[in-house]
């Protein structure tokens, strides 16, 4: 072959970098940091203005956050919060089979019973439940006037309401189990208890446990609203205090705190449970 006939073959294409020679270079994001600078500076002003103001009383919030009177109202707060959850969730649950039910009666009242509670305000029905003597001053011969203590009118108010929601709760969380898992359990031969235990439960506290636990959370700052019937919880407890010092702010501030710390502590017990029960998909990992 000719010299001229080499001169006239294209040359071969350079052989392509290996992959890990190249150098991989991130989109700068300019935008994004100087808006994070911008955001960090304006928290940081509001945080030094609250330590810094005196109106706040610092000293103050440090000697009655530990009082024998605001811890005192702190776990009859938290007592509250506890009984009402409990025994809503459970009235709830039996509220949800009423509306999954297959028989019509269950299923109006189930439904007639969530519209009521959850078109009156709480306030309003805590106020109703306090002055039950003037609407039936006898029942079954037993007088009502000042039958209930206030702590018995707020664990019977919230409860009611906190059911009315619970139920709505609990029942999407049935309804988000394919119905197919508890034909397939009943074709292996469980029982109806079983299927529910080992098959529907499970798969349900899936879809339940994050509203319940906001719920939980909603009911622990929910239960400040009992202050107006003269129950001594944390709020009120606090109250009482700045009615004979006037020193509002500062035990306002010590309710906020508490409230804060509370809460925090349930909204991790709350990821944890979420977690557990989320085993084996993709938002467990």
């Amino acid at each position: 072959m000719s010299s001229d006939t080499l001169a006239k073959i294209p040359a071969a294409p350079p052989a392509p970098e290996r992959a890990d020679a190249l150098t991989v270079v991130p989109r700068r994001r300019f935008g994004q940091w100087a808006a994070a600078v911008v955001v960090l500076a304006l928290l940081a002003l509001a945080v030094n203005s609250v330590l810094r103001n005196r109106a706040f009383q610092w000293d103050v919030v440090a000697d009655y956050f530990t009082s024998d009177s605001v811890l005192r109202g702190l776990w009859l707060t938290l007592w509250l919060t506890a009984v009402v959850v409990v025994l809503g969730f459970a009235l709830g649950t039996l509220l949800a089979t009423f509306r999954l039910s297959a028989n019509p009666v269950l299923r109006a009242v189930g439904w007639g019973y969530v519209w009521l509670f959850r078109s009156i305000p709480i306030l309003v029905q805590l106020l109703l439940w306090f002055n039950i003597g003037a609407l039936y001053p006898q029942v079954l011969g037993v007088r009502t006037v000042n039958l209930l203590s206030p702590v018995a009118v707020a664990v019977i108010g919230l409860t009611l309401h906190e059911a009315a929601y619970a139920a709505e709760v609990v029942r999407s969380g049935i309804l988000s189990v394919d119905r197919g898992q508890t034909e397939a359990a009943q074709a292996l031969g469980l029982s109806r208890w079983q299927c529910w235990w080992r098959i529907v439960l499970p798969q349900a506290m899936r879809a339940i446990v994050p509203p319940a636990g906001n719920m939980l959370i909603g009911t622990l700052k929910g239960t400040s609203i009992v202050s107006v019937i003269a129950v001594n919880d944390l709020l009120f407890s606090t109250q009482l205090i700045y009615h004979r010092t006037y020193q509002v702010i500062p035990l306002l501030m010590v309710a906020t705190l508490w409230y804060t710390l509370v809460t925090s502590v349930l909204g991790v017990g709350q990821y944890y449970v979420e977690k557990y029960y989320a085993r084996g998909t993709e938002s467990a990992r």
